[in-house]
């Protein structure tokens, strides 16, 4: 039941033979580069925000590195073949042929989208709403282009809203704040001089 719904369902996103152009590199784009918005966001809320964001930030973080770690585990535990290792459908996109479930890139985007939109504070609920649409064109892309398969993307959401609560949990809250603290010890000592000329916030 589980190979059938995820043949079918890929048999209707996964692209046609053929693909180029435009369509090719956009779906590339999506697949391989919008992950980046993920670090350049967590550290501009982190350099231009107030104590809260960066709070904010860690638990982001931290909920990525949990669901991270979860994947690994199941990937671990139950190996399952990418679309081209087993021969089904189209695939445009290099990849080595190791497990497909869940996906990594999916989880990575979908765990700091869900913690940030589970924060109290505006800013990162923003933030956090603005991933999660990115979050849906990344796991629509990897599936387009033969990489992944449906479910991968639905087992990477189910992971990542778990971390994401762990991370928001008040044990999840009170790690966060220590590693801010720690981290915004090193940062004040590292980046004094930018810091002392008004280029960074303290």
């Amino acid at each position: 039941m589980f190979d059938a719904l995820n043949y079918s369902l890929f048999s209707l996103i996964n692209a046609a033979p053929g693909l180029s152009g435009w369509h090719l590199h956009s779906a590339i784009f999506a697949a391989e580069w919008l992950i980046m918005i993920v670090p350049l966001g967590l550290v501009l809320m982190w350099t231009n925000g107030a104590a809260g964001q960066r709070d904010a930030a860690v638990r982001a973080l931290l909920a990525a590195v949990i669901a991270l770690t979860m994947s690994k585990i199941i990937g671990l535990v139950w190996s399952y073949p990418r679309p081209f290792v087993v021969g089904i459908g189209q695939a445009f996109l290099d990849h080595a042929p190791d497990s497909s479930f869940p996906s990594d890139h999916a989880t990575s985007m979908l765990s700091v989208a869900i913690a940030l939109m589970l924060c109290q504070l505006r800013e990162a609920q923003r933030f956090g709403a603005a991933l999660l649409a990115l979050s849906v064109a990344v796991c629509w892309a990897r599936v387009f282009l033969g990489v992944h398969w449906p479910l991968d993307m639905v087992c990477a959401l189910v992971v990542s809203g778990v971390a994401a609560v762990l991370a928001n949990s008040r044990t999840g809250q009170a790690v966060a704040h220590a590693v801010a603290s720690l981290m915004q010890y090193v940062y004040r000592r590292v980046l004094a001089a930018p810091i002392a000329r008004g280029w960074l916030r303290p």
